[in-house]
């Protein structure tokens, strides 16, 4: 049984260098729920003569949801300044994606947060969640095993926690989780209601979890993550939302980026295929 959607992180087409039209049209055609656009890639599209409206309109006519952006802003910095440009940056980038009908944006760990207080990132992501919230759109607190702070599921949720916003949910990847030492046991701690987007992920045992980078990622299944462990989990904890596929490979030796996007689907489905309780 597969009761999840399915979404298509557009970093598992970059290596095509297709504009987000292209990508939309791709996961459409493959068959995904939904797609998560970088911020990076609707700006170009933009400067190159594209409009939001024209954007929103393809997601509207593909059926896809635009379900998640992938932004970089410095929302949680320890400088002051460089935070407050972060948090401009955030509302120019917000406004964007509201007008492309996108529901909601990842809020990961960028830039200095290393002498961060947990509680004092709490602060600052409640006021991106209310800058968000004034906007129409969802903020997605996002950890990063390789970061300096923010790196585990535990630390999420006491940002989460300490925030005191309503609803704030967090973005899961099985790929951060192994990079920063959080265990099944920690997603556990996590009540399916609190998850707004779990990335899709698989990774080999070589190289060794202290060198693994992103670009060693692996389609769901092809890895030593414990996928059906985790996929068991989402489900119990009450989860139904979207599995995104989302990896870096520069090469994927002759396949087509429709190829790919077809492949990752069904390996998607068959990793994340769980057990009805009872």
């Amino acid at each position: 049984m597969f009761p999840f959607q399915t979404s298509l992180n557009a970093s598992t087409l970059f290596p095509f260098k297709l504009n987000v039209l292209e990508q939309v049209r791709i996961a459409a055609e493959a068959g995904y729920n939904g797609i998560e656009l970088w911020v990076s890639e609707i700006e170009q599209y933009l400067q190159q003569g594209g409009s939001t409206g024209e954007l929103r309109a393809s997601l509207e006519q593909s059926g896809v949801v635009l379900a998640n952006a992938i932004a970089f802003f410095k929302w949680s910095d320890r400088d002051e300044a460089v935070r407050e440009a972060g948090f401009a940056q955030a509302e120019r980038e917000m406004r964007m994606l509201a007008e492309i009908g996108c529901v909601a944006v990842a809020a990961p760990p960028f830039g200095d947060v290393a002498d961060v207080p947990l509680a004092e990132m709490a602060q600052h992501y409640a006021r991106l969640s209310e800058l968000g919230k004034r906007i129409g759109i969802d903020v997605y607190l996002e950890f990063w095993g390789r970061a300096s702070n923010l790196s585990r599921i535990d630390q999420a949720l006491v940002v989460k926690r300490e925030s005191g916003v309503a609803g704030a949910k967090l973005l899961l990847d099985p790929f951060h989780m192994y990079t920063g030492g959080s265990s099944l046991e920690d997603l556990k701690q996590v009540d399916g209601g609190s998850i707004g987007i779990f990335h899709v992920n698989d990774y080999p045992a070589e190289p060794a979890q202290a060198v693994i980078t992103d670009a060693d990622r692996v389609f769901p299944g092809e890895g030593v993550a414990p996928t059906s462990a985790i996929a068991q989990q989402l489900y119990d904890s009450g989860y139904r939302g979207f599995l995104s596929l989302e990896l870096f490979i520069a090469d994927f030796g002759g396949m087509t980026a429709e190829e790919v996007a077809a492949k990752g689907l069904a390996d998607l489905k068959r990793a994340y295929d769980v057990q009805a309780a009872g």
